[in-house]
């Protein structure tokens, strides 16, 4: 009895023993590499002013965003982490004031094709790392077989053929690796680091796809604005033309005065017809982006407070933010699984111990099958040793430590992209902001100047070319400044999607769909 206990003892102690040797990896220990950026933005101090005294409305305080350099931030420290928080944790519908374009976010992350894409990519990621994961456990099957066969007399050495039927079942495990030196818990590693990497290029192409369905969204709106201004235009032009061929037909003005004046008929007829193309194309870019067809009452008609209200950013983010920009942790965990890969590769050199085991029972009738007598097992551990592989081996290692170095360097660009973005958004801050007030100044003083050109030529102190000059000023003025400001709710966009955050529904942190 004690000799059994004794027996038992050694064999849990060594089932211990292999356990905690499997838990053993030869993987380097994973360091993230250093920012590779500034840790402040390269945004002017003037900035920091025009935050200040930025104005409501139409023009929102674009400039908030772009406060002063935040300080350094080494590490993360309490208040880093919270201001790089507060992008992160706006979600799109926070962040996007019209409700329409919030129906619009919300069916495209339903029907994005795209989208979807990425969706069953995590999926199959998922099913990988658990295919990989199973390895780490034995695979027991369990078997039946019956047997029935003919023996001539020549094989038997009796004097007449014989008939015989065996039956077997067993359950045994077949060829399982024990994990001595971590080989196969370094590919679990890698397989894991690729489907979390799988999912965080899901929530990029979701941030991506909601800044496309917001950029395609303004651009109709402003589209519809300018087709709106085309249209007055035209009409003015028209009632204007319609007073000039009177005064022609009496002798009040030349023919010239007339072929001038419809000139301006004609071009604002071109680019109303124009922006009908461009609406049209706008609508079919936004279909493709929500994935079925838009409910026109869901489209901008205006280019208004309420379709441009989009909120402002917190200001005095550190560069640390970029640390949870989807893009960027995707290629951390590609790092992170380039450097599991490298433990697998050096664990190849060593032993691979494998394990064959089953235990069953063979009778030659089935009713004896499990009766006493008919037990069998087999016990068959295998080691191998590579002793000479042509150099494969080393050639594993090898390409496993370049991939590893160039998951660095991919590492390293992404922060480095996002780095580019953030600041050229932050830089187009202030100088959009600076030229929608000089185009807004524009389009008031080409307008006076219209009217003024308009009250000279009827009192007969200037040509028509005076006025034609002036009217396409004033009409080129109110282009630039629609144009003008749909670049500076697209940058704020851009900011908004550079800064990484967007990808959730609220704030409170409820994940979009």
């Amino acid at each position: 009895m004690a000799a059994h206990t004794s027996l038992v003892r050694w064999t849990v102690l060594a089932a211990s023993v292999v356990w905690l040797l499997q838990g053993c990896t030869m993987e380097p220990r994973y360091r993230a590499p250093p920012l590779p950026v500034p840790q402040q933005w390269p945004i002017p101090p003037t900035i920091a002013a025009a935050g200040d005294t930025a104005t409501t409305g139409d023009t929102a305080v674009a400039a908030d965003t772009a406060a002063a350099p935040a300080e350094p931030a080494q590490g993360a420290t309490e208040a880093a982490t919270a201001a790089s928080g507060a992008a992160w944790d706006i979600g799109w519908r926070d962040f996007f004031a019209d409700q329409r374009l919030q129906q619009l976010i919300a069916q495209a992350l339903a029907n994005n094709r795209d989208l979807r894409v990425a969706v069953l990519n995590i999926q199959l990621a998922r099913a990988q790392y658990r295919v990989q994961r199973g390895q780490l456990f034995p695979a027991i099957d369990a078997t039946g077989s019956f047997t029935r066969e003919k023996l001539p007399a020549v094989e038997t050495g009796l004097p007449y053929t014989f008939t015989e039927s065996f039956y077997q079942a067993g359950v045994g495990v077949s060829s399982f690796e024990i994990d001595l030196f971590g080989r196969v818990r370094s590919l679990t590693h890698a397989a894991l680091a690729q489907y979390l990497a799988q999912e965080q290029a899901r929530r990029s192409a979701q941030l991506s796809l909601i800044a496309q369905i917001a950029n395609a969204y303004l651009t109709l709106a402003s589209d519809r604005e300018l087709q709106r201004l085309a249209q007055q235009t035209l009409k003015s032009q028209e009632d204007s033309f319609g007073l000039t061929e009177k005064r022609h037909a009496i002798g009040a003005v030349s023919a010239l005065d007339l072929a001038q004046a419809q000139t301006t008929v004609e071009s604002a007829r071109a680019d109303a017809a124009r922006y009908d193309g461009n609406i049209a194309q706008d609508i079919d870019a936004l279909s493709l982006l929500v994935g079925a067809p838009v409910d026109p009452t869901l489209l901008p008609q205006d280019f208004g407070a309420s379709t441009i209200g989009i909120a402002a950013l917190p200001a005095g983010l550190p560069s640390t933010v970029l640390l949870r920009r989807p893009d960027v942790l995707q290629s951390e965990y590609m790092l992170r699984s380039a450097n599991a890969d490298i433990g697998a590769a050096r664990a190849a050199f060593f032993p691979t111990i494998s394990l064959t085991a089953a235990i069953g029972s063979a009778s030659p009738a089935l009713s004896g099958l499990f009766k006493s007598g008919t037990g069998s097992w087999s016990f068959v551990p295998q080691a191998s040793l590579p002793l000479f592989q042509g150099g494969q081996l080393v050639g594993n290692l090898s390409i496993a430590r370049t991939d590893r170095d160039i998951a660095v360097a991919q590492y390293e660009k992404a922060i480095q992209s996002g780095f580019r973005e953030v600041a050229d958004a932050l830089a187009l801050t202030l100088t959009l902001e600076r030229q929608r007030q000089a185009q807004e100044a524009l389009v008031a003083a080409t307008q006076r100047a219209y009217d003024l050109s308009q009250q000279r030529y009827k009192a007969g102190s200037d040509s028509y070319l005076a006025v034609l000059d002036a009217q396409r000023s004033y009409y080129a003025a109110q282009q630039g400044l629609i144009a003008t400001r749909l670049a500076q709710q697209n940058n704020r966009v851009t900011l908004y999607k550079a800064l990484g955050g967007g990808w959730q529904e609220h704030s409170a942190g409820t994940a979009g769909q």
